[in-house]
């Protein structure tokens, strides 16, 4: 068995867990997320916007899949991924559901993609935890432009799509679970 099989999550975890406890949320695959009534913004970077549109593509099918309807779906353009975080908190104030951030940093040879990569993570999860609603990062950060392409095909492994499902599904659980965050008007 290989490390890769064994890091996978099998589906039968989650009937062995409803066994043992009195309420599981989630525990489905991210292609079943339903993501009927959801407002989902997507923050997109233009550098490298080849890239981005690409994972944006997949993001739309994701959101598609999930059922979120299209009147509900917002795209803001950014100049980067460093200015990411900035429009991921003003959406999330807005009242979105959930906010993707897309995007690609590819390394270069000086340690602007380190600042870059690293501002942009630690900036998206500090606005998750601040505004209390899922932010998820769907910002490549690749070696060389071959990768970015091979991570944004136009395929299921397309990493918007990926992104756009992990919202959903995050989304749709923290729905589920009553607290002093939960937004008015939201049940």
């Amino acid at each position: 068995m290989s490390g890769e099989d064994q890091a996978r999550l099998e589906p039968a975890v989650f009937d062995r867990v409803a066994e043992r406890v009195g309420r599981q949320l989630g525990g489905y695959r991210l292609e079943e997320a339903d993501g009927r009534g959801l407002r989902v913004a997507l923050a997109c970077s233009m550098f490298n916007g080849g890239v981005t549109a690409r994972l944006l593509d997949g993001a739309l099918a994701g959101l598609e899949a999930a059922a979120v309807d299209r009147t509900d779906v917002t795209v803001v353009w950014v100049p980067g991924a460093f200015e990411l975080p900035l429009a991921a908190q003003r959406l999330a104030a807005a009242g979105q559901d959930a906010v993707v951030c897309l995007g690609a940093v590819i390394r270069g040879e000086t340690a602007h993609f380190d600042l870059v990569a690293n501002g942009c993570a630690t900036g998206l999860s500090r606005v998750a935890l601040d505004a209390q609603v899922p932010v998820v990062l769907g910002v490549l950060t690749t070696e060389n432009l071959d990768q970015a392409l091979e991570r944004s095909r136009p395929d299921p492994t397309n990493k918007g799509r990926e992104a756009a499902l992990s919202a959903v599904h995050l989304a749709s659980v923290l729905r589920s679970v009553p607290g002093p965050w939960r937004q008015a008007g939201v049940s």
